[in-house]
């Protein structure tokens, strides 16, 4: 195959000595694989105040660019990279990136963020995103070395693992320290869940995104730069850096995120209640002791690593016990990772989700998608509405490890049902029929998280109301603001506000996390140390304060919330001019159920409150209540009037 390299040559002329300023380099590569055509575009400063990178800079291109009501799969998707200004900072949380296009999964948009070192390593490369259009006439990866860019044959790399990609990648261009993102083979059969993945565990997990990667045969994407951020007030920042490397030990919270990880919130969602369990049945699991975080630290964990410049190492390196015997170079598993393969399937063997977590990591598989699809089939087969014949002689019955682990590498490769299920949970049960509709559980397609919205209602909001379909990122879970603090305060949280409410007061609150929430996604932030919190690590304050050291900006939390603000109603356009209308913003018929087991048994969402809220919500934001559509008023006053348009291109 031909290869192709663009060669900015002032840049390379410079590289060993150039400076990012203000956090951004300025610009954006353009790669058309259908045409092997490489193009460099500069970004206007007031691109980057505008939208901040990151989420908000991928939105800002997808509804700009992307012709209405396209297949996600087609050549004229676009695939895009984004890190945020804050990107590569080396402060604690400041190392994600977004990729963004429209999903397979949801036929929406789509989004999904990954922290690790592909975000700091793309920016040092010279790039602050990569805009990714066509489709390559067979499989090829990028080179992405110090601002220039090659198009190479990956002929050799298509059918492999994550891992073996990463290993023939740095082999064959002779570096260890190559940042590579890649897709597995999830990606290339196109399930609608695949990821996309870098370092072997940081995941772009949701949306389907790697699916979109496959279809334009882009099996990876490697990287590696040598340039330095020139922060406009060096002093402050290392003054930062100091503070937070002396000060994070004294945060309980962020200390008991660093020694278990994200599973700790196992054993604390299982004592009140609110562990999904059963496919969202109930919310206790008797064994949830067996696979919480304070099990896996005591029995497989064996050290733990963290993202780029983070001493908070919240990340598992774990070694499951034969016949589970895991890798320890994918990671361990999250939080997520264990309530979807776990405590939902009812399996109670930490080993065995190890090697689940391992699968999914070296096949580029979503964990809460994957675990919420075997979850639905499970109970489609507990009533009688998938039997053997149809599982390819599985016994899919709650609680069967060795069903799931099948399950797995069946959906991977689309084999038997594995072909129906790697569809997602909303199409295989339109295809399936018989009353499984009521057990497959999503929003607008795009599977549930492991959070149940009948214990905090918030996260009930978040699912119906998030761009992307549900997703348990967009704000602070509710028992967060049951407790007075000062740092909720800068953001005009004064009070309290109960973890069950519905009222105007919980959709304030929820907005404004929403909007703050929405934020991280632009800068290029890991929300854990960031997240307002009673006792938090970070405050709100102190973000501004290291937003102005890096940019030289003299910006405001109003600024920066109205940033926000517009991210989120940019990817509310795109969803609209892409056929979604209110009915859209909507949860699965099991939460306005009650919980039918556990402490919290009883509890459901009412369900006339519930779309109270939604049109509370919606006059809040400037949306019209009846229709969801934000006014030419509201997107005029965030400077985004050209948006109201495109609606209705």
């Amino acid at each position: 195959m031909k290869k192709l390299i663009y060669s900015y040559d002032k840049f390379n002329e410079l590289i060993s000595m150039f400076h990012i300023d203000k956090g951004y380099n300025k610009k954006i590569a353009r790669i058309d694989l259908t045409n092997e055509k490489i193009s460099i575009e500069e970004i206007d400063d007031y691109i980057y105040r505008m939208y901040l990178g990151g989420r908000g800079l991928g939105a800002y291109f997808l509804l700009k660019e992307l012709k209405p009501r396209i297949d996600p799969f087609s050549p004229e998707n676009k695939l895009i990279f984004a890190t945020g200004i804050l990107t590569g900072v080396p402060l604690p949380g400041l190392s994600k990136y977004s990729v963004i296009s429209k999903s397979p999964l949801t036929n929406g948009f789509g989004e999904a963020e990954a922290g690790g070192f592909f975000g700091p390593e793309l920016k040092f490369a010279g790039f602050d995103a990569l805009i990714i259009e066509g489709k390559s006439e067979r499989p090829v990866y990028l080179w992405i070395n110090d601002g220039k860019i090659e198009i190479r044959d990956a002929n050799h790399l298509w059918g492999k693992t994550i891992k073996e990609v990463q290993e023939e990648i740095r082999k064959e261009l002779n570096d260890k320290l190559i940042r590579i993102a890649s897709i597995g083979l999830a990606g290339e059969n196109l399930v609608r869940y695949a990821c996309i993945i870098n370092e072997l565990k940081y995941v772009n997990g949701r949306s389907g995104l790697g699916a979109v990667m496959g279809s334009k045969k882009l099996k990876a994407i490697a990287v590696r730069g040598h340039g330095k951020i020139k922060f406009s007030n060096e002093e402050k920042i290392h003054e930062m850096i100091k503070w937070f490397s002396k000060n994070w030990k004294n945060f309980p919270n962020v200390v008991a995120r660093s020694i278990y990880g994200t599973a700790i919130g196992i054993n604390a969602l299982n004592k009140v209640g609110i562990l999904p369990t059963k496919n969202f049945q109930g919310g206790y699991f008797d064994k949830a002791e067996k696979i919480s975080g304070e099990t896996m630290k005591e029995t497989i964990l064996i050290k733990t690593e963290g993202c780029y410049a983070c001493p908070i190492r919240c990340k598992r390196i774990v070694k499951g016990k034969p016949p589970y015997e895991t890798d320890p170079d994918y990671g361990g598993p999250e939080y997520e990772t264990i309530a979807a393969l776990g405590s939902l399937c009812c399996i109670d063997d930490i080993n065995a989700i190890a090697l689940a977590n391992q699968m999914c990591n070296a096949y580029g598989l979503d964990t809460i998608s994957t675990g919420c699809v075997i979850a639905f089939a499970m109970e489609c087969y507990e009533n009688g509405i998938l039997t053997k014949n149809d599982t390819n002689g599985l016994d899919l019955k709650f609680g069967n490890k060795e069903a799931m682990l099948k399950l797995i590498e069946m959906i991977a490769k689309r084999e038997g049902i594995g072909d129906l299920l790697a569809e997602g949970v909303m199409r295989a049960s339109k295809k399936i029929g018989k009353g499984s509709e009521k057990f497959a559980l999503h929003v607008k397609g795009k599977e549930v998280p492991l959070h149940d919205p009948r214990g905090k209602t918030g996260v009930g909001l978040a699912y119906a109301l998030s761009p992307s379909g549900a997703d348990h990122m967009q704000a602070n879970h509710d028992p967060t603001f049951e407790k007075e603090s000062e740092d909720f305060k800068p953001l005009g949280i004064l009070k309290p506000v109960n973890s069950l409410s519905l009222g105007p007061e919980k959709v304030r609150l929820f907005i404004y996390a929403h909007l703050w929430w929405s934020l991280f996604d632009c800068l290029g932030i890991c929300k854990f140390p960031f997240i307002p919190h009673p006792n938090g690590f970070i405050k709100i304050n102190q973000l501004i304060e290291i937003i102005n050291a890096v940019t030289g900006w003299e910006t405001s939390l109003w600024e920066l919330m109205k940033v926000g603000e517009r991210a989120i109603n940019i990817a509310r356009c795109f969803n609209i001019r892409e056929g979604f209308t209110n009915n859209d913003d909507d949860l699965p018929e099991r939460f306005f159920e009650e919980i039918k087991f556990g402490p919290s048994k009883g509890f459901k969402i009412n369900k006339e409150e519930f779309y109270k809220a939604i049109e509370i919500y919606y006059e809040m934001m400037g949306w019209d209540k009846n229709t969801g559509i934000p006014t030419k008023a509201k997107l005029d006053e965030l400077d985004i009037g050209w948006a109201y348009n495109a609606i209705f291109k």
